[in-house]
């Protein structure tokens, strides 16, 4: 196993989930629920079935598109979010 890309897969997730919509939507769950431990369970289901799908997606995409390409496409994704981000903010 290459521990060098475990680990930084592990912190790129890590930070990227911390605040996010989805840690926020466990805290209200665990919060108004009486079973923080299904919550608990529930969450990380769910994040590893969309990690589980990103892998298989990024693989499956990796073997007609180089991965220079796939990254610049994440890229102007995020780009693009971010910019709808922006722009939304004064509504």
């Amino acid at each position: 196993m290459d521990w060098q890309l475990l680990s930084l897969s592990f912190i790129t997730v890590f930070l990227a989930e911390i605040g996010d919509k989805s840690q926020l939507a466990a805290i209200a769950l665990s919060g108004s629920s009486r079973s923080p431990r299904a919550v608990f369970f529930g969450t990380v289901a769910a994040l590893l079935l969309a990690s589980l799908i990103g892998v298989l997606l990024g693989g499956g995409l990796a073997h007609f598109l180089s991965a220079k390409l796939i990254k610049a496409i994440a890229a102007i994704g995020f780009a693009i979010l971010a910019l709808r981000i922006v722009w939304s903010e004064g509504d």
